[in-house]
């Protein structure tokens, strides 16, 4: 296996990167009194339509420029190393990669074409355990859904939604227009200010050619979701890990760099194999899941190590920050703040070694 980055992989990673430095130089992110970015930056999600990025990693099939799942990640990668206010992750990666993967032509002219061009954003709200879930139920002229979605990805300001539902035994994935009967859409505050909502619904209905075919299709999306994320922590941490050895280098106490300290040299050094975990488990998933292997334990292990670093790692920035690492005006908290969302958004270590103990057991 070779898990080297591609030509068009890094061209497209430098492409996005460049458009990210330029945006920040002339347009400051901006923040919160949190001190965490705001929302959703339309300018510069059509910015990125602009450059060609937003079609560049679709099939060639829906119109994209025919890279697929380690394109797109390069991207996510970019993303969170410049914690950048676009919804990339739910709208393309997730949203538009589904309907391309399991959508009819008319379901790809109606959604993904609009989301390419830069004109629409699609978030994708996928069942949770306990209370907060979606029920499908047979209705009148199709299904109708019924029940809630919390911290909903992109979903504040999207224009359609990619929801899951309980049914019967399984589960259904179905597009679901922002303007519905029956659909409420309220916006969330999350640490990170990511234009999140909680979707309720009652009692709306899916007709027939709002629902994606395929008996994998929630595996699937909930395989590329973890994927995603993890591509998005690995750029967050990456930034984070930079600025952490940088500090060390320049901040001096007692008359020399506080690099030069064994604990603090250690602490970077545990979180540079943190880091560096993160990429090569997301690496082994990427390439199983493209080549059709099974990659559900390979998501799970991505998923750990993009969680458990995150939450390591994070921290080592704060601590060797110290007192200014607290501060919301400093970047070293969005790099925090991002890198728990994301933490939060895999739903911790222990919920992917639970993934991993169950496939290890039914083996």
């Amino acid at each position: 296996m070779d898990f080297a980055a591609s030509e068009a992989t890094r061209d497209l990673a430098a492409l996005t990167s460049r458009v990210f430095e330029t945006w920040n130089e002339a347009h400051p992110v901006p923040h919160n009194v949190s001190g965490v970015r705001e929302g959703f930056d339309a300018e510069l999600w059509a910015r990125l339509e602009s450059a060609g990025v937003l079609d560049a990693a679709l099939p060639r099939s829906v119109g994209g420029g025919g890279f697929g799942l380690e394109e797109q990640c390069a991207i996510l990668t970019a993303c969170g190393r410049f914690d950048a206010a676009v919804p990339y992750l739910a709208s393309i990666a997730v949203g538009a990669t589904a309907i391309a993967e399991f959508g009819t032509p008319a379901q790809i002219e109606r959604w993904v074409v609009p989301v390419v061009s830069g004109t629409a954003t699609l978030a994708t709200a996928l069942g949770a355990a306990g209370p907060d879930v979606v029920i499908a139920r047979r209705g009148p002229e199709g299904l109708a859904f019924d029940g809630t979605c919390p911290a909903v990805t992109a979903a504040a300001d999207a224009d359609a939604f990619l929801v899951e539902a309980l049914f019967e035994n399984g589960a259904v994935l179905a597009l679901v227009d922002r303007e519905s009967k029956g659909l409420r859409v309220s916006r969330e505050e999350l640490v990170d200010g990511d234009d999140a909502a909680l979707l309720e619904f009652e009692g709306v209905g899916i007709p027939a050619d709002a629902v994606l075919d395929g008996p994998d299709a929630a595996a699937w999306v909930h395989r590329r979701q973890d994927i995603a994320w993890c591509a998005r922590q690995l750029g967050v941490l990456d930034r984070a890990l930079a600025a952490g050895a940088d500090y060390a280098r320049t901040r001096e106490q007692f008359g020399k760099p506080i690099g030069s300290f064994q604990a603090v040299r250690q602490r970077l050094a545990d979180a540079y194999i943190d880091v560096d975990a993160v990429r090569l488990a997301l690496a082994e998933a990427v390439w199983r899941e493209d080549e059709g292997f099974d990659s559900t334990e390979a998501v799970a292990t991505a998923a750990f190590w993009a969680a458990e670093a995150g939450h390591r790692v994070a921290h080592t920035v704060v601590h060797i920050h110290g007192g200014v690492g607290i501060d919301t005006d400093h970047p070293t908290h969005r790099s925090f703040v991002a890198a728990k969302r994301a933490e939060f958004a895999l739903g911790g270590a222990t919920t992917a070694l639970r993934r991993i103990g169950r496939r290890l057991a039914d083996a």
